[in-house]
């Protein structure tokens, strides 16, 4: 049926409804667009009794779109007997939506809701009046809500302080970390990294215990030194910017037969601490590689297929991201750098379109566990800008190093095993480095490295 038929002969709509042809009425109402002051509302005042609660709730964002005031009874009335979220929701909404400050008290009751989400519609419609001083005193106390998202809003309008304009400072970033090599323990390292230095990081941190390079004492003492690290990656890293960790959970094989393996869910047992940090969690990408170069777990039950005792060959690592936290939209932070920069970011070509990306892994000569060029090359131009500082805190052969110079980044590397940044000499000598500036690769000790930093 024709949508702007029935905008001109609102009657139609009774007619889905006896025919109880739910799609089409859902449709329909979702496709209504503007309606005139004109609009004949009975049609859709019918349709707030009935028994799909996604029907009511667009027959009420409908009724909305008029702006009758009478309306605002029939709204409330919803409110009090309407079980479902979603109705309640545009209900809320729909009183907030008419900008009239008589529905000021109803909105401000709405506020001591149990449903957050008639909360939030109940707050978007009075911050239309944030300037009265009365209004502003009721939402305030909402900073101390339960909801998260709730005190988010809050914050940003009644408590920032900070600036959302040019930051002349953000796109910079300092020229004694540009494409330099600390060979020493990441820490120390940081230590000597000022504020909002790095625009990046990404990293694959060292697995508990399945290296010589990486060997703890237990594996709280493991988590607990990567959240130090992690914390003074968020120190260093640029409001709004990106932190990217990639890693697995890992097996540690049994010490005998009579004994059982154990498998350490290392990204799940890491997120809660960076969330604690500040980190806020954007996506999880998963890479996903060939079978073939998984290790073999399933071959005990290839044989016997007893059940509890399926084991699945683990051919994926988990690709986190996180974003530095803040009130700031990503077209602030776009917006910092000239607009050829942004246009010379741009990507073009193909480019994952879901968080499912099959690259095949990579085996280095010196180093048993390293990046895929592949994968580093993707992260890092869909997450920072031609002339960005790129960190990589356990850089191993240099990947994301080599990467980051053929990409037209700087890149900051630290790494304390002295064989990989032999290696990583090896990397970056192979990349094409900036042919219009001074940035050569350097590498430091964390002694010279505290000098150059002063």
């Amino acid at each position: 049926m024709e949508v702007e038929l029935i905008k001109k002969d609102a009657v139609k709509l009774s007619g889905l409804h006896v025919e109880n042809n739910t799609g089409s009425l859902v449709k329909t109402l979702d496709k209504l667009g503007r309606l005139d002051d004109n609009f004949d509302s009975k049609p859709l005042l019918t349709l707030l009794n009935h028994e799909n609660d996604k029907v009511r709730s667009l027959a009420i964002k409908n009724l909305a779109k008029i702006g009758d005031i009478s309306l605002v009874q029939t709204f409330t009335k919803i409110l009090s007997n309407d079980k479902s979220s979603i109705v309640r929701r545009e209900s809320a909404s729909a009183i907030g939506r008419m900008r009239n400050k008589v529905n000021k008290p109803i909105l401000i009751k709405l506020l001591n809701d149990s449903d957050p989400e008639v909360v939030m519609q109940a707050m978007r419609g009075l911050l239309v009046f944030k300037d009265d001083k009365d209004i502003q005193d009721q939402l305030r106390k909402l900073v101390k809500y339960p909801n998260e998202m709730i005190q988010e809003v809050i914050k940003k309008e009644f408590f920032n302080n900070s600036s959302n304009g040019f930051d002349p400072n953000h796109m910079k970033s300092p020229d004694y970390m540009k494409n330099v090599i600390v060979l020493g323990d990441v820490r120390d390292t940081l230590k000597n990294v000022s504020d909002d230095s790095i625009h990046l990081t990404f990293t694959s941190p060292p697995y508990y215990n399945a290296r010589d390079y990486s060997i703890y004492s237990s594996y709280k003492e493991y988590l607990d030194f990567l959240e130090e690290v992690f914390k003074e990656v968020y120190r260093v890293t640029k409001e709004g910017r990106f932190f990217i960790l990639n890693t697995s959970p890992i097996i540690i094989p049994r010490v005998g037969r009579q004994y059982s393996s154990k498998r350490y869910p290392i990204p799940y047992d890491i997120h809660p601490l960076l969330i604690k940090m500040g980190w806020e969690f954007i996506d999880d990408i998963v890479w996903e590689k060939p079978e073939a170069s998984a290790k073999n777990r399933n071959a005990g039950f290839l044989q016997h297929r007893k059940p509890l005792a399926y084991k699945p060959n683990a051919c994926t690592e988990c690709v986190m991201v996180y974003r530095k936290k803040t009130d700031k939209l990503l077209d602030w932070n776009i917006k910092q750098y000239p607009q050829e920069i942004v246009e010379e970011s741009k990507i073009n070509g193909d480019f994952e379109s879901s968080n499912v990306w099959k690259i095949d892994p990579t085996f280095d000569k010196t180093h048993s566990a390293v990046f895929p060029l592949e994968l580093c090359n993707k992260v890092i131009k869909f997450y920072s800008f031609k002339g960005d500082l790129v960190f990589d805190p356990f850089a191993g052969s240099g990947t994301v190093g080599k990467s980051a110079t053929n990409s037209n980044r700087f890149f900051f590397l630290t790494e304390k095993e002295k064989k990989y940044v032999d290696r990583i000499k090896e990397n970056v000598g192979q990349s094409k480095i900036f042919s219009d500036n001074n940035f050569v690769p350097r590498f430091f000790s964390i002694e010279k490295f505290k000098e150059v930093s002063k």
